[in-house]
Protein backbone atom coordinates (compact mmCIF):
# COMPACT_ATOMS: atom_id res chain seq x y z
CA UNK A 1 0.00 0.00 0.00
CA UNK A 2 2.73 2.10 0.99
CA UNK A 3 4.53 2.07 -2.71
CA UNK A 4 1.08 3.24 -4.45
CA UNK A 5 0.52 6.34 -2.49
CA UNK A 6 0.99 9.88 -4.47
CA UNK A 7 3.48 11.00 -2.09
CA UNK A 8 4.05 9.05 1.33
CA UNK A 9 5.68 11.41 3.06
CA UNK A 10 4.82 13.59 6.05
CA UNK A 11 1.88 16.15 4.76
CA UNK A 12 0.65 19.45 6.68
CA UNK A 13 -3.21 20.37 6.32
CA UNK A 14 -4.83 23.46 6.27
CA UNK A 15 -8.69 23.11 5.36
CA UNK A 16 -10.37 20.25 6.93
CA UNK A 17 -13.65 20.49 8.80
CA UNK A 18 -13.99 18.61 12.09
CA UNK A 19 -18.09 18.17 11.66
CA UNK A 20 -16.88 17.10 8.34
CA UNK A 21 -14.26 14.16 9.17
CA UNK A 22 -16.28 12.30 11.53
CA UNK A 23 -16.24 8.26 11.46
CA UNK A 24 -19.25 6.69 10.65
CA UNK A 25 -18.88 3.83 13.14
CA UNK A 26 -18.84 6.91 15.96
CA UNK A 27 -21.99 8.33 14.48
CA UNK A 28 -23.77 5.03 14.66
CA UNK A 29 -21.96 4.46 18.40
CA UNK A 30 -23.40 7.94 19.34
CA UNK A 31 -26.84 7.06 17.89
CA UNK A 32 -27.40 4.51 20.22
CA UNK A 33 -26.45 5.46 22.84
CA UNK A 34 -28.66 8.60 22.88
CA UNK A 35 -31.43 6.66 21.40
CA UNK A 36 -31.56 8.51 18.10
CA UNK A 37 -32.98 7.33 15.42
CA UNK A 38 -30.87 7.37 12.11
CA UNK A 39 -31.93 7.20 8.49
CA UNK A 40 -29.73 3.87 8.23
CA UNK A 41 -29.02 0.33 10.03
CA UNK A 42 -25.73 -0.57 8.89
CA UNK A 43 -22.37 1.39 8.61
CA UNK A 44 -22.13 1.19 5.26
CA UNK A 45 -25.97 2.29 4.40
CA UNK A 46 -25.63 5.24 6.40
CA UNK A 47 -22.30 5.79 4.84
CA UNK A 48 -24.08 6.28 1.87
CA UNK A 49 -26.60 8.88 3.29
CA UNK A 50 -23.37 11.44 4.24
CA UNK A 51 -21.54 10.71 1.50
CA UNK A 52 -21.95 12.55 -2.25
CA UNK A 53 -21.19 9.87 -5.07
CA UNK A 54 -21.64 12.91 -7.85
CA UNK A 55 -20.89 16.30 -8.52
CA UNK A 56 -23.65 18.45 -7.17
CA UNK A 57 -24.20 21.58 -5.61
CA UNK A 58 -22.73 23.38 -2.70
CA UNK A 59 -26.23 23.22 -1.25
CA UNK A 60 -26.44 19.73 -1.98
CA UNK A 61 -23.33 18.97 -0.54
CA UNK A 62 -23.89 20.85 2.91
CA UNK A 63 -27.34 19.08 2.94
CA UNK A 64 -25.47 16.12 3.97
CA UNK A 65 -24.74 17.32 7.44
CA UNK A 66 -28.63 17.45 8.63
CA UNK A 67 -28.04 13.84 8.18
CA UNK A 68 -25.53 13.33 11.41
CA UNK A 69 -24.18 16.67 12.73
CA UNK A 70 -27.61 16.80 15.34
CA UNK A 71 -26.31 13.52 16.46
CA UNK A 72 -23.24 14.82 18.02
CA UNK A 73 -24.14 18.59 18.77
CA UNK A 74 -25.10 18.84 22.55
CA UNK A 75 -23.22 15.74 23.68
CA UNK A 76 -20.37 16.64 25.73
CA UNK A 77 -18.26 13.03 25.40
CA UNK A 78 -19.29 12.79 21.63
CA UNK A 79 -17.56 15.90 21.05
CA UNK A 80 -14.13 15.35 22.98
CA UNK A 81 -14.22 11.86 20.50
CA UNK A 82 -14.60 12.84 17.42
CA UNK A 83 -11.65 15.87 18.00
CA UNK A 84 -9.10 12.77 19.23
CA UNK A 85 -10.71 10.20 16.63
CA UNK A 86 -10.09 12.95 13.52
CA UNK A 87 -6.39 13.10 14.85
CA UNK A 88 -6.06 9.49 15.14
CA UNK A 89 -6.95 9.24 11.31
CA UNK A 90 -4.55 12.15 10.12
CA UNK A 91 -1.73 10.63 11.64
CA UNK A 92 -2.71 7.18 9.63
CA UNK A 93 -2.61 9.62 6.46
CA UNK A 94 0.92 11.09 7.06
CA UNK A 95 -0.30 14.54 8.52
CA UNK A 96 2.26 15.70 10.78
CA UNK A 97 0.56 18.95 11.64
CA UNK A 98 -2.93 20.07 10.96
CA UNK A 99 -5.65 23.09 11.32
CA UNK A 100 -9.50 21.99 11.82
CA UNK A 101 -11.90 24.35 11.49
CA UNK A 102 -15.65 24.27 12.80
CA UNK A 103 -18.74 26.20 14.57
CA UNK A 104 -18.67 25.85 18.30
CA UNK A 105 -22.34 27.04 17.75
CA UNK A 106 -23.49 24.60 15.67
CA UNK A 107 -22.43 21.97 18.12
CA UNK A 108 -23.57 23.56 21.69
CA UNK A 109 -27.38 23.54 22.47
CA UNK A 110 -27.25 26.45 24.69
CA UNK A 111 -26.14 30.51 24.65
CA UNK A 112 -26.88 30.09 20.84
CA UNK A 113 -29.73 32.09 19.44
CA UNK A 114 -31.43 29.99 17.62
CA UNK A 115 -30.52 26.40 19.02
CA UNK A 116 -29.34 24.86 15.97
CA UNK A 117 -30.76 21.09 14.41
CA UNK A 118 -33.98 21.78 15.97
CA UNK A 119 -32.07 20.17 19.50
CA UNK A 120 -34.17 20.87 22.85
CA UNK A 121 -32.41 23.21 24.97
CA UNK A 122 -29.24 21.98 27.02
CA UNK A 123 -26.49 23.34 29.06
CA UNK A 124 -23.37 23.01 26.47
CA UNK A 125 -22.19 26.33 25.67
CA UNK A 126 -20.12 27.49 22.47
CA UNK A 127 -17.42 28.02 25.07
CA UNK A 128 -17.32 24.27 26.63
CA UNK A 129 -17.75 23.14 22.83
CA UNK A 130 -14.22 24.73 22.20
CA UNK A 131 -12.84 23.19 25.86
CA UNK A 132 -14.03 19.93 24.88
CA UNK A 133 -12.90 19.84 21.01
CA UNK A 134 -9.31 21.05 22.70
CA UNK A 135 -9.13 18.48 25.15
CA UNK A 136 -9.54 16.08 22.41
CA UNK A 137 -7.45 17.22 20.04
CA UNK A 138 -4.50 17.99 22.93
CA UNK A 139 -4.90 14.20 23.66
CA UNK A 140 -4.86 12.91 20.26
CA UNK A 141 -1.36 14.87 19.78
CA UNK A 142 -0.13 13.42 22.48
CA UNK A 143 -1.30 9.89 21.74
CA UNK A 144 -0.85 9.64 17.81
CA UNK A 145 2.16 12.57 17.59
CA UNK A 146 0.23 14.59 14.78
CA UNK A 147 -0.12 18.76 15.85
CA UNK A 148 -3.35 19.44 15.63
CA UNK A 149 -4.84 23.13 16.55
CA UNK A 150 -7.76 24.58 15.54
CA UNK A 151 -9.45 27.37 13.65
CA UNK A 152 -13.12 28.54 14.70
CA UNK A 153 -15.59 29.45 12.21
CA UNK A 154 -18.42 32.39 11.99
CA UNK A 155 -21.52 31.63 9.80
CA UNK A 156 -22.28 33.76 7.18
CA UNK A 157 -26.14 33.41 7.81
CA UNK A 158 -25.87 33.72 11.52
CA UNK A 159 -23.82 37.06 11.90
CA UNK A 160 -25.40 37.79 15.57
CA UNK A 161 -22.88 34.68 16.41
CA UNK A 162 -19.33 36.48 15.17
CA UNK A 163 -18.84 38.50 18.16
CA UNK A 164 -18.52 35.49 20.19
CA UNK A 165 -16.50 33.43 17.79
CA UNK A 166 -13.73 36.01 17.71
CA UNK A 167 -14.04 36.93 21.62
CA UNK A 168 -13.47 32.45 22.07
CA UNK A 169 -10.47 32.79 19.48
CA UNK A 170 -9.28 35.38 21.98
CA UNK A 171 -9.68 33.24 24.77
CA UNK A 172 -8.34 29.99 23.86
CA UNK A 173 -5.46 31.11 21.64
CA UNK A 174 -3.08 29.88 23.83
CA UNK A 175 -4.90 26.72 24.15
CA UNK A 176 -4.77 25.25 20.62
CA UNK A 177 -7.51 27.83 18.61
CA UNK A 178 -4.79 29.39 16.10
CA UNK A 179 -7.55 31.43 13.96
CA UNK A 180 -11.38 32.57 12.73
CA UNK A 181 -12.53 31.86 9.53
CA UNK A 182 -15.92 33.45 7.77
CA UNK A 183 -17.98 30.01 6.34
CA UNK A 184 -21.60 29.48 4.15
CA UNK A 185 -23.16 31.35 1.07
CA UNK A 186 -20.50 33.66 0.01
CA UNK A 187 -23.47 35.81 -1.55
CA UNK A 188 -24.12 36.99 1.92
CA UNK A 189 -21.94 39.92 1.56
CA UNK A 190 -20.19 41.85 4.76
CA UNK A 191 -21.70 45.11 3.42
CA UNK A 192 -25.15 43.80 4.00
CA UNK A 193 -23.79 41.48 7.16
CA UNK A 194 -22.08 43.82 9.30
CA UNK A 195 -21.35 41.37 12.31
CA UNK A 196 -18.36 39.42 10.56
CA UNK A 197 -16.78 42.64 9.02
CA UNK A 198 -16.61 43.83 13.15
CA UNK A 199 -15.37 40.12 14.02
CA UNK A 200 -12.90 40.59 11.48
CA UNK A 201 -11.57 43.85 12.59
CA UNK A 202 -11.33 43.03 15.90
CA UNK A 203 -9.17 39.77 14.91
CA UNK A 204 -6.67 42.34 12.92
CA UNK A 205 -6.70 44.36 16.31
CA UNK A 206 -5.83 41.35 18.34
CA UNK A 207 -3.91 39.75 16.35
CA UNK A 208 -5.70 36.71 15.43
CA UNK A 209 -5.00 35.10 12.02
CA UNK A 210 -7.55 35.11 9.49
CA UNK A 211 -8.70 32.85 6.55
CA UNK A 212 -11.97 33.21 4.71
CA UNK A 213 -14.04 30.74 2.84
CA UNK A 214 -13.94 32.84 -0.97
CA UNK A 215 -14.12 32.16 -4.94
CA UNK A 216 -15.21 28.49 -3.77
CA UNK A 217 -18.56 29.09 -5.89
CA UNK A 218 -18.78 32.61 -5.66
CA UNK A 219 -16.97 34.85 -8.15
CA UNK A 220 -13.91 36.82 -8.20
CA UNK A 221 -15.11 39.56 -5.83
CA UNK A 222 -15.65 37.33 -2.78
CA UNK A 223 -12.47 36.85 -2.80
CA UNK A 224 -11.62 40.40 -3.00
CA UNK A 225 -14.08 41.32 -0.42
CA UNK A 226 -12.18 38.83 1.89
CA UNK A 227 -8.43 40.24 1.25
CA UNK A 228 -9.45 43.97 1.15
CA UNK A 229 -12.22 44.11 3.66
CA UNK A 230 -12.07 41.26 5.92
CA UNK A 231 -7.81 41.35 5.96
CA UNK A 232 -7.89 37.27 5.05
CA UNK A 233 -4.27 36.40 5.44
CA UNK A 234 -5.28 33.07 3.80
CA UNK A 235 -8.35 31.84 1.18
CA UNK A 236 -10.14 29.28 1.82
CA UNK A 237 -10.60 27.33 -1.90
CA UNK A 238 -10.48 30.59 -4.15
CA UNK A 239 -10.84 28.74 -7.60
CA UNK A 240 -12.49 31.57 -8.90
CA UNK A 241 -9.84 34.11 -8.41
CA UNK A 242 -8.33 33.48 -11.79
CA UNK A 243 -11.36 34.99 -13.22
CA UNK A 244 -10.42 38.32 -12.21
CA UNK A 245 -6.66 38.46 -13.63
CA UNK A 246 -5.76 41.62 -12.06
CA UNK A 247 -6.56 40.58 -8.56
CA UNK A 248 -5.20 37.16 -9.19
CA UNK A 249 -1.70 38.62 -10.45
CA UNK A 250 -1.72 41.06 -7.38
CA UNK A 251 -2.72 38.08 -4.85
CA UNK A 252 0.25 36.05 -6.70
CA UNK A 253 2.78 38.99 -6.10
CA UNK A 254 1.58 38.84 -2.21
CA UNK A 255 1.98 35.72 -1.83
CA UNK A 256 -1.20 34.91 -0.94
CA UNK A 257 -2.01 31.35 0.70
CA UNK A 258 -4.88 29.10 -1.29
CA UNK A 259 -6.38 26.43 0.87
CA UNK A 260 -7.11 24.25 -2.19
CA UNK A 261 -9.31 21.03 -2.12
CA UNK A 262 -9.67 18.91 -5.18
CA UNK A 263 -11.82 16.31 -4.65
CA UNK A 264 -14.43 18.59 -2.73
CA UNK A 265 -14.37 21.12 -5.63
CA UNK A 266 -15.62 18.67 -8.29
CA UNK A 267 -18.37 17.51 -6.08
CA UNK A 268 -19.25 20.60 -4.91
CA UNK A 269 -19.84 21.80 -8.38
CA UNK A 270 -17.11 24.85 -7.82
CA UNK A 271 -15.17 23.54 -10.64
CA UNK A 272 -15.49 22.07 -14.05
CA UNK A 273 -15.80 17.86 -12.61
CA UNK A 274 -12.84 17.34 -15.32
CA UNK A 275 -9.53 17.69 -13.25
CA UNK A 276 -7.63 18.16 -16.25
CA UNK A 277 -9.19 21.76 -16.79
CA UNK A 278 -8.90 22.22 -12.87
CA UNK A 279 -7.69 25.63 -11.81
CA UNK A 280 -4.93 24.17 -9.49
CA UNK A 281 -3.32 23.47 -12.56
CA UNK A 282 -2.82 27.00 -13.13
CA UNK A 283 -1.74 27.60 -9.63
CA UNK A 284 0.90 25.15 -10.06
CA UNK A 285 1.92 26.78 -13.56
CA UNK A 286 2.44 29.83 -11.81
CA UNK A 287 4.15 28.45 -8.71
CA UNK A 288 1.47 29.78 -6.42
CA UNK A 289 1.15 29.70 -2.85
CA UNK A 290 -1.03 26.93 -1.97
CA UNK A 291 -1.68 23.93 -0.08
CA UNK A 292 -3.51 20.48 -0.97
CA UNK A 293 -6.43 19.46 1.87
CA UNK A 294 -9.88 17.45 2.08
CA UNK A 295 -12.22 19.70 3.31
CA UNK A 296 -15.01 17.53 4.84
CA UNK A 297 -13.74 13.52 3.99
CA UNK A 298 -16.85 12.37 5.28
CA UNK A 299 -19.07 13.60 2.79
CA UNK A 300 -16.63 12.60 0.15
CA UNK A 301 -16.11 9.28 0.99
CA UNK A 302 -12.29 10.28 0.77
CA UNK A 303 -9.01 11.27 2.52
CA UNK A 304 -6.00 13.04 2.21
CA UNK A 305 -4.15 10.57 -0.27
CA UNK A 306 -6.82 10.76 -2.70
CA UNK A 307 -6.95 14.31 -3.06
CA UNK A 308 -3.08 13.83 -3.83
CA UNK A 309 -3.77 10.83 -5.95
CA UNK A 310 -5.68 13.00 -8.01
CA UNK A 311 -3.24 15.91 -8.64
CA UNK A 312 -0.84 13.13 -9.73
CA UNK A 313 -2.83 11.49 -11.78
CA UNK A 314 -4.78 14.41 -13.63
CA UNK A 315 -2.64 17.23 -12.90
CA UNK A 316 0.91 16.49 -13.61
CA UNK A 317 2.19 16.88 -9.79
CA UNK A 318 5.23 15.39 -9.65
CA UNK A 319 7.04 14.53 -6.04
CA UNK A 320 8.88 18.43 -6.25
CA UNK A 321 5.88 20.07 -6.50
CA UNK A 322 4.07 17.71 -3.79
CA UNK A 323 7.20 18.96 -1.17
CA UNK A 324 6.73 22.59 -2.29
CA UNK A 325 3.22 22.91 -1.54
CA UNK A 326 3.96 21.15 2.06
CA UNK A 327 6.42 23.70 3.04
CA UNK A 328 4.20 26.74 1.78
CA UNK A 329 1.12 25.39 3.56
CA UNK A 330 4.01 24.64 6.80
CA UNK A 331 5.09 28.52 6.25
CA UNK A 332 1.51 29.71 5.68
CA UNK A 333 0.00 28.01 9.13
CA UNK A 334 -1.20 29.85 11.87
CA UNK A 335 1.35 28.64 14.31
CA UNK A 336 3.39 30.78 16.74
CA UNK A 337 6.66 31.76 14.69
CA UNK A 338 8.87 29.18 16.75
CA UNK A 339 6.71 26.09 16.46
CA UNK A 340 6.27 27.16 12.82
CA UNK A 341 10.17 27.08 12.21
CA UNK A 342 10.42 23.63 14.02
CA UNK A 343 7.67 21.94 11.62
CA UNK A 344 9.62 23.28 8.80
CA UNK A 345 12.49 21.84 9.91
CA UNK A 346 10.55 18.67 10.09
CA UNK A 347 9.69 18.45 6.45
CA UNK A 348 12.32 19.59 5.20
CA UNK A 349 14.67 16.80 7.00
CA UNK A 350 11.76 14.70 5.99
CA UNK A 351 12.54 15.90 2.28
CA UNK A 352 15.98 15.95 2.42
CA UNK A 353 15.83 19.61 1.74
CA UNK A 354 18.40 22.39 3.03
CA UNK A 355 17.61 25.98 3.81
CA UNK A 356 14.20 26.35 3.66
CA UNK A 357 13.46 26.28 7.40
CA UNK A 358 12.70 29.76 7.90
CA UNK A 359 8.88 31.01 7.65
Amino acid sequence: MAEQLAFNKPKVELHVHLDGAIRVETIMDVAKRRRITLPAATVDEMRDVCSLKEPATLTEFLSKFDHYVPVVAGDREAIKRIAYEFVEDKAKQGVIYVEVRYSPHLLANTDVEPIPWQQKQGDLTPDEVVNLVNRGLSAGEKAFKTKARSILCCMRHMPDWSSDVIELCKKYRDDGVVGIDLAGDELMDTESYPGHRRAYEEAVRSGIHRTVHAGEVGPASVVWEAVEILRAERIGHGYHVTEDQALYKRLLDQNMHFEMCPLSSRQTGACDPDFTKHPLIRFQVDKANYSLNTDDPLVLNSNLNLDYEVAQKYMGFTEDEFKRVNVNAAKSCFLPEGEKRELLRQLCEAYGMVGDASP
